[in-house]
């Protein structure tokens, strides 16, 4: 039985639904507008709070701000086809296995700068010269590319979510969201960034709760289940949590069948991910260098929640589906009747077609409407939703398809409040993160150095607008969000995180370098979607891969090395590990043991923490669906991973005052001996 009983799809909120979106939406508003005048302080106070906001915070804020509405739709859909497995997919960047790296060195790297931005950073690292002014514009233009296409799929996300409960278009249902999301970002900066996504984090804990326990009361029968999963989704083994070399996919992800080849790449682009990662506003914005580790270890912790509500929505999904096409060849058929009367319609124009047909049926042939009246039977407007462009159910939308069905008016809105506000989250703090290179690295450092405050303030909220509507002419030109986030993590993003892999790990990488790989990547990467689409993941990733480390060797070697003021200046403040002989050699014998000691720890810990936040994820999912002897097999992974990270890592952490004092950075060369 489903909750809906009318075919006006207006109905699908009530006024209780309705309050509770309206007073959410005014809250944020007036938090900005209330946050608007410390946020104006000053522009570090803008950007990175007056780097005064404590590490619990932060880690919430990073919680939040890594779950939206488009990476949990995509992440159910996943789910749905694959049950605790879809967590390998999501090592593609869902899984977050950067934040392991970030926890054990790479946020520490980056607190050591003090810069106040990833571009700054390339200063900091390559010195003021030709080579690191030019890096320095190269990694602010590249990151805002990347948060054009990012945002793309945020907005992407949240239109195809909300369609289904506004009677409105894809378009206008981001329009509206996404207008006042961009409102109280530019108002309140990085303290509204942080203050809102408190809030909204308690929101979604209320959702992880109500859905998680939805999903778990409804297998009564751990068999009927098993043998429903596989009715449903083709799947066998949709209950197992072993990887596989092949695994059945719907039509429309075929390519997904060799579950362990994309595993692997997906894996290995966390890694290269992962090394070069941390230059977040929370790891700049942080107090001190103990809390660049513990806000991290909350950020992950708080993480784990988000996998049992995932899978909750995947497991209510499969009921659902069950019970509105108990045959799915009228989906089939559906479909066929929709191309035959609108021929012309694309993947990408779709879900505004189904829109159109659900919410102006007059507008569309007698003979299209009664088909589908005659397919569908009751709630046939509804049903449409779940309809995908290959006549399959569209596991994209399972999740707005469980709250739209099974889940209570009133509580149906604060579940839309929850997802809204991860969204919101999501989508803030890559504005606010994105407009920081543009003020601090393009405007303030080579267009208007001697701009005041007030200044600053309004350009941010001038390029924030133009951000956005960048942004929304891509997102309505792909055909899916699974499309344009697997082009985002494993092509466009490779040619920014192969450079940057460099640049704590080898002394004669230089600026020319780093320019030199990521404009060749960058380049490559919308070369290859305009030309290749074709190629599957895992094959733009070899390939970019490939392109941009030979671009960025080359580059390296026809340009000449760093300052060696510069290079000793970067090395004795932030303290990396890898091919640093030339410098290490020099160091004061203490120095040299105190350092080897720390990337030991480092090293032998890295692989502690990414089998624990693994283990993390999957635990909550292997108890919702009751696979409980797949529970103890990853418990004692976990325990096993916990007490090694707590030996290698958490008990080398430096005390809460700064690891090292502003008066030792500035005398970095006293850690070298004398010449």
């Amino acid at each position: 039985m489903t909750l809906i009983k009318k075919d006006n799809i207006v109905n699908l909120l009530n006024s209780v639904d309705y309050s509770v979106i309206v007073v959410y939406l005014a809250v944020l508003i007036a938090l900005g507008l209330y946050l608007q005048k410390k946020a104006s302080n000053s522009i570090q106070d803008y950007f990175l709070g007056g780097n005064t906001l404590p590490w619990w915070a932060l880690g919430v804020s990073g919680m939040a701000s890594y779950l939206d509405i488009a990476g949990t739709m995509l992440i159910v859909s996943f789910i749905f086809m694959l049950g605790p497995r879809g967590l390998f997919i999501e090592f593609r960047g869902g899984a977050c296995l950067l934040l392991s790296f970030m926890l054990v060195w790479t946020g520490k790297y980056h607190y050591r700068s003090k810069c106040m931005t990833g571009a700054e950073w390339m200063e900091y690292r390559f010195g003021s010269g030709w080579g690191g002014q030019f890096a320095r514009i190269v990694f602010a233009v590249a990151n805002i590319v990347i948060t054009v296409g990012m945002l793309a799929y945020l907005i992407k996300g949240v239109g195809l979510f909300l369609s289904m409960f506004l009677p409105f278009s894809p378009f206008v249902c981001s329009l509206i969201l996404i207008g006042v999301a961009t409102l109280y970002t530019m108002a309140s900066g990085f303290y509204g960034v942080v203050f809102t996504d408190f809030i909204q984090s308690v929101i979604i804990f209320i959702a992880v709760i109500t859905i998680s326990l939805m999903a778990a009361s409804k297998i009564t029968d751990v068999p009927n289940f098993m043998a429903l999963t596989e009715k449903v989704t083709g799947n066998p083994h949709w209950m197992s949590s072993s990887l596989q070399w092949h695994t059945t996919m719907p039509r429309g992800y075929e390519a997904y069948q060799h579950l362990m080849l994309f595993t692997f790449f997906y894996f290995l682009r966390s890694v290269v991910g992962g090394v070069s990662e941390g230059a977040d506003p929370k790891y700049f914005g942080a107090r001190n260098e103990r809390e660049c580790g513990t806000l991290s270890f909350l950020w992950i912790a708080l993480l784990m929640f988000r996998w049992p509500m995932m899978i909750g929505f995947a497991v209510l999904g499969i009921y659902l589906v069950n019970d509105l096409f108990p045959d799915q060849s009228v989906m089939m058929q559906a479909t066929d009747l929709i191309k035959s009367y609108v021929p012309h319609v694309t993947p990408e124009r779709w879900h505004d077609v189904l829109s159109g047909i659900m919410n102006s049926p007059q507008n569309y042939s007698p003979e299209l409407i009664n088909g589908l009246k005659s397919l569908f039977q009751s709630n046939w407007q509804s049903k449409l939703h779940l309809l995908s462009f290959e006549g399959t159910v569209n596991p994209e939308r399972i999740l707005p398809a469980v709250i739209l069905f099974d889940i209570p008016m009133g509580l149906r809105g604060l579940l839309l409040v929850a997802l809204v506000a991860a969204c919101m989250s999501s989508f803030d703090t890559h504005v606010n993160r994105t407009s920081a290179f543009f003020i601090r690295d393009i405007y303030q450092r080579y267009l208007r150095p001697k701009a005041v405050n007030r200044e600053l303030i309004f350009m941010s909220y001038s390029f924030i607008f133009v951000l956005v509507v960048t942004s929304y002419f891509m997102a309505y030109s792909v055909k899916s969000i699974n499309e344009i986030w697997g082009w985002l993590v494993m092509g466009l993003q490779v040619g920014l995180i192969i450079p940057a892999m460099f640049k704590f790990y080898w002394w004669r990488f230089n600026g020319g370098g780093f320019a030199a790989g990521t404009i060749t990547g960058l380049l490559a990467a919308f070369v290859q979607r305009a030309y290749f689409p074709e190629l599957v993941e895992w094959q733009q990733f070899i390939v970019l891969s490939l392109i941009s480390v030979i671009a960025t060797i080359i580059g390296t070697y026809l340009t000449k090395p760093i300052d060696e003021k510069v290079i000793r200046h970067y090395y004795a403040t932030t303290r990396p590990f890898g091919f640093w002989r030339p410098l290490k050699q020099k160091l004061k014998p203490e120095m040299r043991t105190k350092l080897s000691s720390e990337h030991r720890n480092d090293l032998i810990a890295l692989p502690f923490t990414l089998g624990w936040q693994i283990s993390l994820f999957l635990i909550p999912m292997q108890l919702v669906i009751q696979a409980y002897g797949s529970v103890k097999i990853t418990a004692t992974i976990f325990v096993i991973c916990l007490s090694g990270m707590y030996w290698f890592w958490y008990r080398h952490l430096p005390p809460k005052r700064k690891a090292f004092s502003d008066s030792e950075k500035n005398r970095g060369e006293d850690i070298f001996q004398s010449e």
